[in-house]
Parts: C-alpha cells; sequence; structure tokens
C-alpha cells in the first residue's frame, strides 16, 4: 500500500521534509525556506499536513536509531502558571543539548525531586556519570535517596558539589565544576 498516494510532491520530498521537522526540531517555516532554496516551493501548511501525517512513523524511526543519551545531565525547574495555579515544568538536558526528560509537577519539594529523578532514571536506562543542578535543596535529597549505590557526582550550582565516597556523601564549596 502506498501511504503517499494522492499528494502533489514525490515521496522523497515529504520524507526529507518531515525528516527534517522531527530529527532537527526546525519550525515548519524554516523547513519551507531549506525546500526553497532547493527549488522547492511548497507551503508551509503542507509542511504541517505532512508532519501530521507521516509524523509518527519517522518519530517511531528515529527513536529506534537513537544512540542514547550522554553521561552528564543539566537538571533545572521552570515556574509555569496554568489555569492561575503555579506548577513547576522539571527538565534534564544531556551534554550535547538534547532533552532527556521533562516533567509537570504541582510542587517544588523532596518528593517532587525524588519522583523525577526516578522517572530520568527509567527513561534513561541508566545512570548518569555527572549531574549538574541549581541550589535547590530537595536535588541533593533527592539524589542521595534515589541514586543511594550511584558512584557519580551531583554538582550544585556553579561552585558546590556532592560527590559519594564510600562513608557516604561529602560537601566540598571550592571545586571547580568544568570537570
Amino acid at each position: 500500500m502506498n501511504t503517499y498516494k494522492r499528494h502533489r510532491f514525490p515521496p522523497d520530498i515529504i520524507s526529507y521534509a518531515v525528516w527534517l521537522y522531527y530529527r532537527f526540531n526546525l519550525s515548519h517555516r524554516d523547513i519551507e525556506d531549506l525546500l526553497a532554496e532547493r527549488g522547492i516551493s511548497v507551503s508551509r501548511e503542507a509542511i504541517r499536513l505532512w508532519c501530521i501525517k507521516f509524523g509518527a512513523l519517522y518519530a517511531r524511526r528515529l527513536k529506534r536509531k537513537h544512540r542514547g543519551y550522554g553521561d552528564t545531565f543539566f537538571i533545572d525547574e521552570v515556574f509555569v502558571k496554568i489555569s492561575g495555579k503555579q506548577h513547576y515544568l522539571w527538565r534534564a538536558v544531556d551534554q550535547d543539548g538534547e532533552v532527556v526528560d521533562v516533567y509537570l509537577q504541582a510542587k517544588r519539594d523532596k518528593a517532587a525531586a525524588k519522583r523525577f529523578f526516578r522517572r530520568l532514571l527509567r527513561s534513561h536506562g541508566g545512570e548518569p556519570r555527572k549531574i549538574v543542578t541549581d541550589k535547590l535543596r530537595s536535588y541533593s535529597v533527592a539524589h542521595r535517596e534515589v541514586m543511594s549505590e550511584a558512584n557519580g557526582r551531583i554538582f550544585i550550582g556553579p561552585q558546590r558539589f556532592i560527590c559519594q565516597n564510600p562513608s557516604g556523601f561529602s560537601e566540598v564549596s571550592t571545586v571547580n565544576c568544568r570537570d
């Protein structure tokens, strides 16, 4: 069965546009410009419809070919108002800039940080070597409880990190975090 039947453009152009959208996270307008540079005149509305129709197939293929995330995670949370109520959007990004996980929660405490760390470990499939965060105290507590057998480090803020040694966690305050 030909899924590209009754489309004006050949399957190569459609698949290239959808691949650009899902692989490089470009906007429809950017893809329209890239195709125009190659002499292909297509509207961004057509690209949007292609992404809706063929997107799930390409996203699945790209996810299957994904090599995995790096071993350093940068974690932060953002305040978001939804229907007038404040929520917290937790986000983890690896050293290459790929988003590892995003999680929306109503609270910003130890339990919320633990839920995010557990979810992060499940989605990553393993433990990161290094986690860089801001100075939110619930990160170190969640790291200690969820990743208790870890041999990695958690960096908190620009000048502070917590590392795990055989006797437990110890706090060091004069370390350069470029490690």
